[in-house]
């Protein structure tokens, strides 16, 4: 087969794929269901064969690899999605460096098993955690002056309604709150504007929209009268991390955005029908983009022009269209939009939100400036806000900036990125036929969910890379079972035309990512030993400590040894277990394994961590360092006793 044989086969390939891809897709929607399409994927409508890299290309590809010993230009923090956890990846190499617990059990740093961990996730009355599933969908870092400040991170719980903020100088889970009277917490965003108190230098404010419709208060009322159903956009205080208000609204909420001026909040909305079955949710041509006009809500609050809902006692405010016809009045402005939108995304200079129709080829751009003007009653409609609509593409999605002027945004059916202009496509909402909105579109592999840009949610956004998170990848990696990775695909956008640079493989199923530069993230390379009050700090202080049947035990490691040779206890004995990493040498970790009683966890240097357990079976059990720490790892070991 000669070289053009191959081009052409490859060409083919993608042909057939993306009708097979796309035909599953619409029949989907049409309401047989997607599975229904997979289930008859055969070797003739999708090739085994992976599509081979175009030979002119090849050579270009080394610029973007990561040579040993040499450090990302930036990281990658990714939602896990159901995993319940949060992963970090180096750009450009794509390689994975970190996953973080939020959500879940993790069984390689004791996460669910230490009390520390135990005390952020939650216990039921018997010492349990309250949940052992998650779902992390959206991660955003907290801002000071319209870019990340490198404080803090802060991530969804779509299932049980959760956020957890993580400390970047860790990047460890350090708090997690319920948020009450909602389900289906989908999309996040921390305020980007300037904090009000010069002595707090990140974000103020961490906004959270309610997916799904509820009944209210959800107690066993009203199950079958969906005009009760309503959501709920919420406020939490990024730095107590308590809930400050809930804004009834119509429809359902699922991305949010926040002004640079911190003036407005937004959500893109579905189901502006309030249909309680999903067939109900399509009817109209219009649904909404809906803003938050923070202030005037905060004052309501303040003047306790509030609700209650149920046992709660967050204050909730009225938002509901019927309730803000006033616009010089109103808090909340709902901009219409078609059809179904799935994401709204700010534009880095602060003038546009982009917000794109899933189930309509078009894109909507309203500018900030416009629904300002609503809100002073000098715009007759709030549709007015939308200053362009051009046609992209079939199933948009997620919408990412370059620092240009550049919109790049996901089309799912298309299996595509399109790059478009937002002045042209204004220009050309206004009349001007010459003026040139897509400027360019690119093949993904399969299927793109949401995508971004490097630094793209910021003023700094940078112009250098996308990232394309796909949900099929079918034939782009080594086959694992019917359970395939996924692929999130580097794209160079620096120049004119777009240029797929990398296939980085990655676990089920992230959902949202953000690009970080490298120097804005600053971290710690071992724990401070004071800021553990539980903390061993010398060997002379461990030893078995009883109170009846409550036993503390403490214990400090240094490599290759525990500080106790053995320790006894009686069948029976509640047991504290208190562990200390006493070394100082970064990337020193120990880890503590108790058998037959379910205990792992690791300590970092000058970390400490404790476990209780109940000491229920009579014998010896040898606890050692589950952590590769020295020559003599394997010799590193202690003797529980526990006598009959």
């Amino acid at each position: 087969m000669t070289q053009d044989d191959i081009k052409k086969s490859d060409t083919q390939l993608d042909h057939g794929r993306r009708k097979f891809l796309n035909t599953t897709a619409l029949v989907g929607l049409s309401g047989v269901g997607l599975s229904v399409g997979l289930s008859g994927c055969n070797k003739e409508s999708v090739p085994s064969a992976a599509p081979t890299a175009k030979a002119e290309a090849s050579a270009e590809f080394g610029k973007y690899e990561v040579p040993p010993g040499q450090l990302d230009e930036y990281y990658s923090f990714s939602s896990g999605g159901h995993s319940g956890e949060v992963r970090i990846y180096g750009l450009p190499s794509g390689r994975e460096l970190k996953r973080i617990p939020v959500f879940n059990m993790d069984a390689l740093v004791g996460w669910g098993i230490t009390n520390e961990s135990k005390a952020i996730l939650g216990t039921k009355p018997n010492g349990t955690p309250k949940y052992v599933t998650g779902d992390t969908h959206h991660v955003h870092q907290s801002y000071s002056d319209g870019t990340y400040d490198g404080k803090y991170m802060f991530v969804n719980d779509k299932i049980h309604s959760r956020l957890a903020r993580i400390r970047m100088d860790t990047m460890e889970c350090e708090k997690i709150i319920d948020i009450p009277n909602i389900q289906g917490f989908h999309g996040t965003f921390p305020d980007k504007r300037d904090p009000v108190d010069p002595s707090i230098n990140h974000t103020t404010r961490v906004f959270c929209g309610a997916e799904f419709s509820l009944p209210l208060p959800n107690d066993g009322h009203d199950l079958e009268d969906g005009s009760k159903y309503k959501s709920l956009f919420t406020c939490v205080d990024s730095n107590t991390m308590d809930v400050r208000w809930q804004v009834l609204i119509d429809g359902n909420c699922d991305l949010v955005a926040t002004s640079y001026d911190g003036k407005l909040a937004a959500t893109n909305q579905y189901n502006t029908e309030m249909g309680v079955h999903y067939e109900d949710m399509m009817a109209k041509e219009m649904d909404a983009c809906l803003f938050f006009n923070v202030a005037r809500i905060e004052e309501a609050v303040k003047a306790g022009k509030v609700r209650t809902i149920g046992s709660s006692k967050v204050p909730v405010v009225d938002g509901t269209k019927a309730a803000n016809q006033d616009p010089k009045t109103a808090l909340t402005c709902y901009v219409p939009i078609p059809k179904n939108p799935h994401g709204v995304n700010i534009s880095p200079d602060g003038k546009y939100y982009a917000c794109a129709g899933k189930l309509s080829p078009t894109a909507s751009v309203i500018e900030h400036a416009q629904v300002l003007k609503w809100f002073d009653g000098a715009l007759a409609n709030s549709r007015d806000a939308v200053v362009a609509e051009p046609e992209i593409g079939l199933g948009p999605l997620h919408t990412g900036f370059d620092n240009k002027g550049n919109a790049y945004t996901t089309l799912f059916l298309d299996s595509q990125i399109v790059k478009w202009n937002v002045e042209a496509a204004i220009k050309a909402f206004k009349g001007d036929k010459n003026a040139k909105v897509v400027l360019d579109r690119i093949d993904v592999h399969y299927q793109p969910g949401h995508g971004f840009t490097s630094m793209g949610e910021t003023r700094e956004s940078d112009g250098r890379y996308f990232v394309s998170d796909n949900k099929f990848s079918k034939d782009r990696f080594l086959p694992v079972g019917p359970l395939h990775a996924e692929t999130a695909q580097l794209i160079d956008i620096s120049g004119d035309k777009m240029k797929l640079v990398a296939d980085h493989s990655v676990y089920s199923e992230p959902h949202d990512s953000i690009i970080v530069r490298r120097d804005i993230i600053k971290t710690r390379q071992i724990y401070n030993l004071d800021d553990f009050p539980l903390a061993v700090k010398d060997p002379k202080e461990s030893g078995v400590f009883r109170n009846g049947k409550k036993v503390t035990v403490k214990l400090t490691s240094q490599a290759p040894a525990f500080s106790l040779r053995e320790f006894k206890l009686k069948k029976g004995d509640e047991v504290t277990l208190i562990l200390t990493n006493l070394d100082k040498v970064e990337d020193l970790t120990h880890g503590f394994a108790i058998p037959k009683h379910d205990i792992q966890f690791i300590v970092n240097p000058q970390e400490t961590k404790s476990v209780t357990f109940i000491a229920d079976k009579p014998g010896v059990y040898w606890c050692y360092c589950t952590n590769f720490c020295h020559a003599l790892h394997l010799e590193m070991r202690t003797r529980m006793i526990v006598e009959a």
